[in-house]
C-alpha cells in the first residue's frame, strides 16, 4: 500500500518536475517551442534519418555502376541535397548546431565539397536575435538598463556568430566600443544539444562503421563550455596581447572589465577590413604578401614558440588596416577558443614538420607515432597536415609550390576511397592536433583567397620556428655551458642554411635538402 502510494507520488512528481522545467525553459526563451530539448532532438533525429534514407534509396538503390559518370553526377546532387537539409537543421536549432556546421565547413580534407561549400554560408549568415533579446541579456548581466550605460547602441549587429552577436556602441563618456552579447537560448540548450549530437554520431557510426566521428563530438563537448564563458575569452585576449606585446603590427582590442560578464564581453572598437576583403585591400593599397607573411609569423609563433593557439582564424576574426608605418596591421578578434599545446607536443610537431620538409620517411613515421599515428597511416597524416598529395610531399612541397589542378582533381576523384583512412587518423591522433588541423585549413583558405600560395615565405617562417623550437628544447636540457654553446652554434648554422636555401629556391628550380 505504502509502496503503491510512493509509486503514484513519484510518477506525479516526475510529471510536475517535467512541466516546471519545460515552463521555465519556455519562459527563458520567450516561449519559443524550438527551445525544448525534445523538439530539438526529434528534429535532429528526423533530419539524420532523412539524409540516411536519401543515400540508401536514391544513390545506393539507383542501380548505377559505382564510379561511372552518371553515378558521380547523382552522388554530387545527393550530397548537395543532404547538405541543404543539414543546413536547415543548423539554422533552425541554432546555437551549438551552427558551431558544428561551421566546423564542418572547415573539413574540406575529409568531407565532400558540396557539404563544405553549403556550410560555409553559416560564417556570414548566422541567425541573429532581435534587439529586445540582446537588451534582455544586458539587463540580466549588467544589472542596469542599457540606456543608463550607453549613449548609443547600434541595433544592427556588426556580425553574428553561432553563440553570440556583436554590436557597436558608444559609452556615456564618448568611448566607441564593441559589445559581444551571447544568444539567450545558447546556455539552456547546449547540454541537450551536445548529448543529442553524441547519440546521432553513434547512430551514424553504427550505420557506417568505416567512418569515425566521435572525435568531433569529443572536441565540441570540450570546446563549447570554454566558448560560452566570455570572461575566459577576455583573459585569453589579454594573454595573447601579453605574449605578443613587442609585435607592433598586432592589435588585440582592450577588454572593458566592468562591462564584462560570462555572457557579455565589452571591448574597444577597432576599425579595419576583413582579411579576405580584396576590394578593401586594393583600396587601402595593402600588400597581400605582407598580410600572409605576418599571419604566418603570428601562427607559427603561437604553435611552435608559445603553445597557445587562436583556433578560430576564419576571415571574420582577422581584420587588416593600413598602419602609419606604411605596412599593414592585423587585429585578432574572438578569443573564445585556444588550443593549449604541451612542450612535448610542440617538439614532436616541429620535428614532424621538419621531417616533411626534409622528405625523410623514416623520421616522418617516428614523429607521427609520437603524435598518435602508428603504422603506414603516417603518409595520410602528412598529407592532411600539409594539405598536399603524397607525391608532392615526396617531391618536396616547398619546391613543388602551390597544389596543381591535377593534384586537386586526383584528391577529389579518390576522396571516397581515402575517407576511411582520414577518419581513422582523426580518431587516433593526439587531441591537441584537432584544433591545429582546423587552424591550418582556415589559414590555407585565406592564402588561397589572397592568391599568395605560390610564394614560399610561409614555409620559410614556419621552418625557422620549427628549427628554433627543436634547438630551444635541446638548450633547456643542456648540462654545461659548453654543450649549450655548441647547440647555439648548430642553431645559428641551421637558420643560416634555411635563409640560403630559400633564397636559392627563389632563383632556381633545383632541389637541396635541409639538414638539422
Amino acid at each position: 500500500m505504502l509502496f503503491s502510494k510512493f509509486k503514484h507520488f513519484s510518477k506525479y512528481a516526475l510529471i510536475a518536475g517535467t512541466l516546471v522545467t519545460t515552463s521555465y525553459s519556455l519562459h527563458e526563451n520567450n516561449y519559443d517551442i524550438n527551445s525544448l530539448g525534445i523538439v530539438r532532438f526529434t528534429r535532429a533525429a528526423a533530419t539524420v534519418l532523412k539524409i540516411g534514407a536519401t543515400y540508401k534509396n536514391e544513390l545506393y538503390g539507383s542501380g548505377l555502376e559505382k564510379g561511372s559518370p552518371q553515378y558521380n553526377k547523382l552522388k554530387s546532387e545527393i550530397h548537395k541535397k543532404s547538405a541543404e537539409k543539414l543546413l536547415d537543421l543548423c539554422c533552425t536549432n541554432k546555437g551549438v548546431y551552427i558551431k558544428v556546421g561551421q566546423h564542418i565547413a572547415t573539413l574540406d580534407y575529409i568531407l565532400p565539397s558540396e557539404f563544405v561549400k553549403t556550410m560555409k554560408i553559416l560564417y556570414s549568415h548566422a541567425p541573429k536575435n532581435d534587439l529586445k533579446d540582446v537588451y534582455k541579456v544586458l539587463r540580466q548581466d549588467l544589472k542596469k538598463n542599457p540606456e543608463e550605460i550607453f549613449e548609443s547602441f547600434d541595433p544592427e549587429p556588426l556580425g553574428t556568430a553561432s553563440l553570440a552577436q556583436v554590436h557597436k556602441a558608444v559609452l556615456k563618456d564618448g568611448t566607441c566600443i564593441a559589445v559581444k552579447v551571447q544568444h539567450p537560448y545558447v546556455q539552456g540548450n547546449a547540454k541537450v544539444d551536445l548529448k543529442t549530437m553524441e547519440y546521432l554520431v553513434k547512430l551514424m557510426s553504427f550505420a557506417f562503421p568505416e567512418f569515425k566521428f566521435q572525435w568531433l563530438v569529443d572536441e565540441t563537448k570540450k570546446n563549447i563550455p570554454q566558448e560560452l564563458n566570455f570572461e575566459q575569452e577576455g583573459k585569453n585576449a589579454e594573454k595573447i596581447q601579453s605574449l605578443f606585446k613587442n609585435t607592433e603590427w598586432l592589435r588585440v582590442p582592450k577588454i572593458i572589465w566592468d562591462l564584462t560578464t560570462p555572457r557579455v564581453l565589452t571591448m574597444e572598437f577597432v576599425e579595419g577590413g576583413q582579411v579576405n576583403d580584396l576590394d578593401y585591400i586594393k583600396e587601402q593599397k595593402i600588400d597581400p604578401y605582407d598580410i600572409i607573411d605576418k599571419l604566418g609569423k603570428l601562427y607559427s609563433q603561437m604553435i611552435f614558440k608559445h603553445g597557445f593557439v587562436h583556433s578560430d582564424p576564419h576571415p571574420g576574426n582577422i581584420l587588416i588596416s593600413k598602419s602609419e608605418r606604411g605596412d599593414c596591421n592585423l587585429t585578432l578578434l574572438d578569443h573564445g577558443l585556444y588550443a593549449v599545446l604541451s612542450d612535448e607536443f610542440r617538439l614532436n610537431y616541429a620535428n614532424f614538420w621538419l621531417s616533411i620538409l626534409n622528405r625523410n620517411r623514416q623520421t616522418m613515421k617516428l614523429h607521427s607515432k609520437q603524435l598518435g599515428i602508428d603504422g603506414d597511416l603516417y603518409g595520410m597524416f602528412a598529407c592532411m597536415v600539409t594539405g598536399r598529395s603524397w607525391e608532392s610531399i615526396n617531391k618536396g612541397i616547398v619546391i613543388d609550390g602551390v597544389p596543381s589542378k591535377g593534384e586537386m582533381d586526383f584528391v577529389k576523384q579518390n576522396l571516397s576511397s581515402i575517407l576511411p583512412q582520414m577518419s581513422t587518423v582523426l580518431d587516433s591522433v593526439n587531441r591537441q592536433m584537432i584544433l591545429i588541423f582546423k587552424t591550418n585549413d582556415l589559414i590555407r583558405g585565406i592564402e588561397h583567397t589572397l592568391k599568395t600560395s605560390k610564394k614560399m615565405r610561409a614555409f620559410k617562417v614556419m621552418s625557422e620556428c620549427c628549427v628554433n623550437s627543436v634547438y630551444d628544447q635541446k638548450k633547456m636540457n643542456c648540462s654545461s655551458n659548453l654543450e649549450k654553446l655548441k647547440i647555439q652554434l648548430a642553431q645559428f648554422w641551421a637558420l643560416l642554411k634555411l635563409t640560403v636555401y630559400y633564397k636559392y629556391l627563389q632563383l632556381t628550380n633545383f632541389s637541396i635538402r635541409l639538414f638539422v
